[in-house]
């Protein structure tokens, strides 16, 4: 149940807050006061697509709130709870636009997206406009309500989504077939490929190793060379570092006895002398250990022409050849083997049967649910200035079928007792379009789950008795729902238990809608407005009291 409406900056809205009952709230209002912002206002805080235009001029910034008791929205509740926005038994709806246009959306003082709000206000409200009879003329509407009616709205989605997922595999093993040939050369070039990759088990530690022992055992000699030279000067040769470090210490140890703060020099230069023996050492240990070993060489150069010829051959560097193998084999894996095809036609096949299955299944629903809808709708349209004439929903089974299912859907009507059915759009006016249409939302509201139902001044084009019965039908729809509705009928504003005056005014600051709720005399006033226009006579209000009494037998 919507409790509150509150908006600011809004349009003409400078600041308001509505307070909502239950039952049937009408709202009037002459032309151009404002009736339909408020409208406006509760679909753009459900999630409707935001526009800079809704901000007030002047204003940098429009808001809009929607308080709403949900106690008995258990799914609701728990869909609050799985994103993080339950808040006990209240939802708090609230979206911001700057005059940017950028937009900020909020559940239960938590931020949101505007998907979450639409996610959100299906469970709330189910706003019907003044235009949406327009919509009973697309089949692709008519077969939305008829699905809505029966309950089956989930399932159809089912249905397309079975569709889809059967087409897309149906295609691809129409593209698997068509490159069969081309993919069978390509795997048995890739199967090469990874064939002698995996045989020359190439391996970039190895290739950085192989590349320095041939530098090594390449230059054996110069190595020798070296170290060798490296050992004399070290401590072979007659004027040798070691030889000289000695002379150096010896020379030491006399000034050392007179100056013992020579110590730390003398200890350094022992120091060097001990790691000069370490590294003469080490390096006849090397010398010892070079190896010139020709086949040792040979087969080096033998591993190192192998790698760098297939490095040639598949055109990368010889320490890309890991990530050579490693292409091939996913690009392998991709084309997957010659039994794809079969698998995937299985799987469609499979998926084929399922949306046949589900289909029949929604095929069944839709049949019951047609003939009820069929009987409640002509029902309805006795009362409303069509009497005689017949409503029916007619399924039209087709040959292949679609996300659809397997039929699609027509509303036909027959326009007097006895006349042929014909398509909705080739038969109604545009009057008595507005009425089918009127009879087929209250219809769908009553099976509705929702507990809001906005009705946007739906009877445009009726008066006279067929508005009365407009006005009985909305009063009985609000005894199990909350309605909303937006009226310039006197005939359907008497119905309501909450009345709410819309009105606009003009100051030195501009022009600002206000809303009022109405009780006693000031109601009677309103409603003998809409009966009699700018004069008001005592016969007139006499009259507008009487349909309120008639209305509300019991409050009178």
């Amino acid at each position: 149940m919507l409790l509150a409406l509150g908006l600011r900056d809004f349009v003409i809205v400078e600041q308001m807050e509505i307070a909502f009952g239950a039952g049937l709230t009408v709202l009037t209002g002459e032309t151009g006061a404002g009736k339909s912002i408020l409208v406006d206002a509760l679909s753009l805080v459900l999630g409707e697509r935001a526009d800079a235009a809704v901000v007030r001029e002047g204003a940098s910034r429009a808001e809009v709130s929607a308080e709403f008791d949900i106690a008995a929205l258990a799914a609701l509740q728990a869909w609050l709870a799985e994103n993080d926005f339950d808040d006990d038994q209240r939802c708090i709806l609230r979206r911001t636009v700057d005059a940017n246009g950028r937009s900020r959306c909020f559940i239960n003082g938590r931020a949101a997206t505007a998907q979450q709000l639409r996610e959100a206000g299906e469970f709330l409200v189910d706003l019907h406009g003044q235009h949406a009879h327009q919509s009973l003329l697309k089949q692709a509407m008519q077969r939305e309500w008829l699905d809505a009616y029966a309950g089956a709205s989930r399932q159809a989605a089912e249905v397309a989504g079975y569709f889809r997922r059967w087409r897309q595999l149906d295609e691809q093993a129409a593209t698997l077939r068509r490159n069969q040939d081309e993919g069978a050369r390509e795997r048995e070039q890739l199967v090469w490929q990874v064939e002698e990759l995996e045989a020359l088990r190439f391996d970039a530690g190895e290739w950085e190793a192989l590349q320095a022992r041939h530098a090594r055992l390449a230059n054996v000699a110069r190595l020798g060379q070296a170290a060798g030279a490296a050992i004399d000067a070290l401590d072979g040769a007659e004027v040798s570092a070691l030889a000289l470090l000695d002379t150096v210490l010896g020379g030491l140890e006399p000034a050392l006895a007179l100056d013992a703060t020579l110590q730390p020099v003398v200890d350094l230069l022992e120091s060097a002398r001990a790691e000069l023996h370490e590294a003469e050492h080490a390096l006849r240990h090397y010398a010892d250990r070079l190896d010139a070993d020709p086949a040792v060489l040979a087969e080096t150069e033998q591993r190192l022409d192998q790698i760098v010829t297939a490095a040639r051959k598949f055109r990368v560097r010889p320490e890309q050849l890991s990530g050579c193998l490693d292409d091939a084999r996913s690009r392998l894996a991709a084309l997957g083997g010659s039994g794809d095809v079969a698998r995937v036609e299985a799987e469609a096949q499979a998926a084929r049967q399922r949306w046949a299955s589900a289909a029949q299944q929604l095929s069944a629903v839709r049949a019951a649910a047609a003939t009820r809808l069929s009987a409640e709708v002509t029902g309805t349209m006795q009362q409303l200035a069509l009497a005689g004439a017949r409503f029916e929903v007619v399924l039209l089974t087709t040959v292949d079928g679609g996300a659809f299912g397997h039929e699609q859907i027509e509303f036909q009507v027959a326009a007097h007792d006895g006349g042929q059915l014909r398509p909705l759009s080739r038969v109604a006016s545009g009057g008595e379009l507005s009425r089918i249409g009127l009879a087929l939302q209250t219809a769908i509201s009553r099976v509705a789950a929702v507990p809001v139902l906005v009705f946007d001044e739906v009877d445009v084009g009726i008066g006279g008795k067929v508005a009365e019965t407009v006005g009985r039908l909305l009063q009985q729809l609000a005894a199990q729902r909350q309605i909303l509705c937006i009226t310039h009928l006197p005939q359907v504003a008497v119905h309501g238990i909450q009345h709410l005056l819309v009105s606009k005014r003009s100051s030195a600051d501009g022009v600002r809608s206000h809303v009022v709720e109405l009780h006693g005399d000031a109601r009677v006033e309103e409603i003998a407005r809409m009966l009699g226009g700018a004069t008001l006579t005592t016969t007139t209000r006499d009259h507008a009291r009487e349909m309120l009494d008639l209305a509300h037998p019991a409050a009178g």
